[in-house]
């Protein structure tokens, strides 16, 4: 992969990372036209989410800070004492946060291999990006009530998030749509979806950084990686500030229509049939 390459790619995930369309899929079907190969291992892929990753704690700084600190005071000795985490919103946040990555991180954990082959294939994309069109459209139907993100609301989104790990599906849009069919407010739903990524993408990358440290990397190739990962960082920023606003109008079911023409375009192109 060239500086070119990375270029291109790493603003398509940026982009596409949190507008619904999904950024792996997106990766899948631009590197089988480009000819780049993001496996085995899809470092690439690895690094230009942690781009993104960036871009979530950038935007939501003021949340985490007040999450982290509200969780650091509802654990000192005299809170436990008080057992002040059952009743400290930011603890419980916490704690439904941890309990949606169960789904992802056990999938991951128990299919990885198979996970990793999904990327070899640009046809079984293209079937999922027509899948990630209906449920986005299907939003338009969801009620907006006045529900919080809970225990069981935040699991079944964790389970969406865990179904995202095939690329095609959308991680934001799976994870929205489930929230929305839950009833949860649009504001919470969109806050929830990308703090609950946080430690997914974050233990990902961890193990990536591991493997990268004992098997090694050129200059060259290191250069390549850290070019994906400003562009997808800068452009992911952008993405997700325009997402929240066209979450707070009501239009996330527009994007199912270019979701449907991506997917429907690939697997003719691909011979899916």
């Amino acid at each position: 992969m060239n500086f070119l390459e990375a270029i291109l790619l790493g603003l398509l995930q940026g982009i596409t990372e949190f507008l619904p369309v999904s950024s792996s899929g997106h990766l899948v079907l631009a590197s089988s036209l480009m000819g780049s190969d993001l496996a085995p291992g899809i470092t690439f892929e690895i690094v230009v989410h942690f781009g993104s990753f960036c871009s979530i704690v950038l935007y939501f700084r003021e949340s985490l800070g007040e999450l982290l600190r509200g969780v650091m005071q509802s654990f000192t000795p005299t809170a436990i004492r008080e057992k002040r985490f059952m009743h400290d919103k930011n603890a419980k946040l916490a704690f439904v946060i941890l309990a949606s990555m169960i789904p992802a991180g056990l999938t991951y954990v128990f299919l990885e291999e198979r996970i990793e082959q999904l990327f070899n294939s640009p046809a079984l994309v293209s079937m999922m990006l027509v899948v990630t069109g209906v449920l986005l459209f299907l939003t338009k139907f969801a009620t907006n009530t006045t529900r919080e993100v809970g225990l069981f609301r935040g699991f079944m989104m964790g389970i969406a998030q865990a179904m995202a790990l095939i690329p095609g599906i959308s991680r934001s849009g799976s994870t929205i749509s489930t929230g929305l069919f839950l009833g949860l407010k649009r504001e919470e739903v969109a806050n929830f979806s990308f703090l609950m990524v946080l430690p997914v993408l974050g233990g990902a990358m961890l193990l990536d950084f591991i493997d990268i440290l004992n098997d090694g990397i050129e200059i060259y190739a290191a250069l390549v990686l850290l070019t994906g990962f400003f562009t997808s960082f800068l452009s992911g920023y952008f993405a997700l500030k325009y997402l929240i606003i066209l979450l707070r109008k009501d239009k996330l079911h527009y994007f199912a229509f270019y979701c449907w023409a991506v997917g429907v375009a690939g697997i003719f192109y691909f011979g899916a049939f």
